[in-house]
């Protein structure tokens, strides 16, 4: 009976331990993780701007804490092997906070539960901030509801092109790249793929590369007041009226 109660009690700790060990506080272990702990870094494009590789899911959940996620494809992956059939499923999940960050990523795992939350785990660590504005000749409001000019983007044999959309087009696109448009903040866009889009990871790759192609190219001065480009995240009519001085006498 000694011997019974020491397997039971020793089978009992690693779960106390996984229970203590899940009320712990976020202990950062990158230098950039260090400096959002000290309150130095206050916003995801400062982030960023620093160059500081990103490898904590907890800084986006610092910065970002508005951040949706969406499952893009569910693949199951199965193997024969001498001791039997194994299956494995491969998730890829888009990232973002509508407005101006999205992330893609992907991950694999025995589980469907866990392999989701490890998949948005790495589409955190992939965030990007786009560039938005009014490329399109037929608007010219100058506000940031589409992409600021053509781009491209391949990942096998999808390629996509984005163009910019007059205000109210919404997103002329699949239902894939509309996801991740719709993470990303883009509200109106024009869409033109070629390859086989049936393959759903290789057309949201195309179209996450599309969008860090928006962030790569270079722009002159004169472009961004013309077009309007803003990068990152834009005030909503709530947070701008919200910022308003009150008027006096209240």
């Amino acid at each position: 009976m000694a011997t019974t109660d020491r397997r039971q009690s020793r089978r009992r700790r690693p779960r106390q331990m996984q229970d203590e060990g899940a009320s712990v506080e976020w202990a950062p272990k990158t230098k950039l993780g260090i400096l959002i702990k000290k309150g130095e870094i206050t916003s995801m494009s400062d982030a960023l701007k620093t160059g500081l590789p990103l490898r904590e899911p907890q800084i986006v959940d610092i910065l970002l804490p508005e951040t949706d996620d969406e499952v893009i494809d569910v693949n199951m992956v199965q193997r024969m092997t001498d001791s039997g059939r194994r299956v494995k499923f491969v998730i890829t999940v888009a990232v973002g906070n509508s407005n101006g960050f999205v992330g893609l990523g992907q991950a694999k795992g025995k589980e469907v539960g866990s392999s989701i939350r490890k998949a948005i785990d790495n589409a955190k660590l992939n965030i990007i901030e786009i560039r938005r504005g009014c490329g399109s000749w037929e608007c010219g409001c100058k506000n940031p509801h589409t992409v600021p000019f053509a781009v491209k983007g391949k990942s096998g044999s999808v390629e996509i092109e984005l163009k910019p959309a007059p205000r109210g087009i919404g997103l002329a696109t699949g239902e894939v790249s509309k996801k991740i448009l719709k993470l990303a903040g883009i509200m109106d866009c024009w869409a033109f793929t070629k390859g086989k889009t049936k393959t759903t990871v290789n057309y949201a790759k195309a179209v996450f590369n599309a969008l860090r192609d928006n962030t790569e190219m270079r722009i002159l001065e004169p472009e961004i007041r013309k077009i309007g480009i803003v990068s990152g995240p834009v005030a909503t009519e709530n947070q701008k009226q919200s910022a308003m001085p009150a008027p006096e006498g209240e």
